[in-house]
């Protein structure tokens, strides 16, 4: 019976899960986007959000406790260098699973995942759009109002 496991474990032994799960985290690292299926990407944005949280702040035991998890210096240093800046603000959430469908072989669903800062199509419709506001009488009401006080308080 499966009472309390708390994490899927892929079928694999722990070492071998720990692996490649650390090669999937380098391969997203350096690559922004990998395919996978949808259990592995759910194993891995649990492994790979708290790394990605650590490298917000650069200091050396951030390094080498980030190093120690991927066994990578490119990725650590892609990670510290390029990834941290556009993660600075973003509080959590920095993967996305973007469902593909199933693949031919055994049928899995596959799907991408991303990460979220370095999608261009989301970000450049994001910057691109234009809110039109529509304008009613009483917006404009409001603001012949308020500005009529504020020249008042100018005079």
């Amino acid at each position: 019976m499966r009472h309390n496991r708390g994490f899927n474990h892929l079928g694999r032994t722990s070492a071998h899960r720990e692996l490649m799960l650390s090669n999937m985290a380098v391969s997203l690292i350096m690559h922004k986007r990998i395919e996978t299926t949808v259990a592995k990407a759910k194993a891995l944005r649990v492994y790979v959000e708290p790394i990605l949280t650590r490298a917000k702040v650069d200091s050396t035991h951030a390094r080498r406790i980030v190093f120690a998890d991927l066994r990578d210096k490119y990725a650590v240093k892609e990670l510290f260098s390029n990834i941290s800046q556009k993660i600075a603000n973003r509080l959590g959430g920095y993967t996305r699973i973007v469902r593909v469908g199933q693949r031919l072989g055994d049928g899995a669903e596959v799907c991408l995942m991303e990460l979220v800062d370095f999608n261009e199509l989301y970000t450049q419709t994001k910057g691109n759009t234009k809110q039109s506001s529509r304008r009613t009488r009483r917006s404009s009401r409001t603001q012949k109002s308020g500005d009529s006080t504020a020249n008042s308080v100018e005079a």
